[in-house]
């Protein structure tokens, strides 16, 4: 299997690299990371890795180095959506261990697996940075925020009938605003 950049990616590369130095391409790695991963489904395969390392003229190991440092970046495939639960103490002490408890009886995987129909795949991130509205996941690149264990497990339905993913807070809060 190989890997190829879409015409529409390269123009979005060619973009990119245009804020940097010519002798300093490699500078746009992360946004040119991040674009292969969403073309390929999600993670970044060897194949992607190579096709980086080729377009940026660098070492294969240093692509490597990025993409297992960064958590955003996955090196293996994951389901249609991706549930990241905060781990961080703040989620965990509104109760992300629960959420995350209830995502894995509800779903039937554990963390870093995904479900067989490749729907979803679990993982447990540190930090999503909404402290305030605690607990927090992120599913692909929304927040739902203020979950708790119904909200969850109706939206893990929705999401499988199909329904188009929101970011949210389940008890409908307006950004930080306290809820009294």
């Amino acid at each position: 299997m190989s890997f190829i950049f879409t015409s529409d990616n390269l123009k979005k590369i060619d973009e990119i690299l245009s804020h940097y130095p010519q002798d300093r391409k490699i500078s746009g790695l992360i946004p040119i990371l991040d674009l292969a991963q969403r073309q390929n489904n999600g993670w970044l395969s060897p194949e992607a890795i190579v096709a980086v390392s080729k377009l940026l003229n660098h070492p294969e190991i240093r692509i490597y180095e990025v993409a297992t440092f960064y958590t955003m970046f996955n090196l293996k495939p994951v389901g249609q959506y991706h549930i990241k639960v905060c781990g961080t103490t703040p989620c965990w002490l509104c109760g992300a261990g629960d959420i995350r408890k209830v995502c894995e009886k509800h779903l039937e995987i554990g963390l870093n697996e995904t479900t067989p129909d490749n729907l979803f795949t679990l993982s447990e991130y540190e930090c999503l940075g909404a402290c305030v509205n605690a607990p927090v996941v992120q599913i692909n690149d929304e927040y739902i925020e203020d979950i708790d264990a119904q909200g969850l497990i109706e939206l893990l339905d929705r999401l499988k009938q199909g329904e188009i993913l929101q970011p949210q807070s389940l008890k409908k809060r307006q950004g930080t605003k306290p809820l009294s």
